[in-house]
């Protein structure tokens, strides 16, 4: 009896903190240009970890906090930005770090800006698009020849602190 009631005390946690977070961003305005802190946060997370286990690297975690500032004018703003930095681990333990700029989200689909992942401090990628921002607007994202992934051009930096770049095909 003691553990079907830790179980629902459990599950009562859980509802409890997704209900809270579900509120937290209905309350929290959005500026003009449509960017919002947590969507910003939530879809980074989501789209950096899509790309980076495309890319072979397995995270086991991975959370983003991102801090959106910018000119209040009518319509989408162009000068809006918000600041994002990832922190994770991977299934093997190493560090993960996805830090930038974003300037653009649509939720859980893509972010435009301008972001950079590392891995144990070795840069893996750097892009100014993840995810799939021609998406057709019902979900499911469409097959494009023009969608690029940060694995098509990927940056990786020495250990030595110098710079090159390697291209893998598919």
């Amino acid at each position: 009896m003691g553990a079907l009631r830790h179980q629902r005390n459990g599950l009562f946690a859980v509802v409890a903190v997704a209900l809270a977070i579900g509120a937290l961003a209905a309350c929290e305005p959005r500026n003009d240009s449509g960017l919002n802190s947590i969507g910003v946060a939530f879809t980074t997370d989501r789209v950096s970890t899509r790309a980076l286990e495309k890319g072979g690297i397995d995270v086991r975690w991975m959370t983003c906090n991102a801090d959106v500032k910018g000119k209040h004018t009518s319509g989408p703003s162009r000068d809006a930005k918000a600041s994002v930095d990832c922190r994770g681990r991977t299934n093997d333990d190493r560090a993960i770090r996805v830090t930038g700029t974003v300037t653009y989200e649509r939720k859980n689909i893509c972010v435009r800006g301008d972001l950079t992942a590392k891995v144990d401090g070795h840069q893996v990628f750097q892009a100014n698009v993840i995810g799939d921002c021609n998406a057709r607007k019902t979900g499911h994202p469409r097959p494009s020849r023009s969608t690029t992934h940060p694995w098509d051009k990927r940056t990786t930096e020495g250990t030595d602190g110098t710079k090159g770049t390697e291209t893998s095909g598919k």
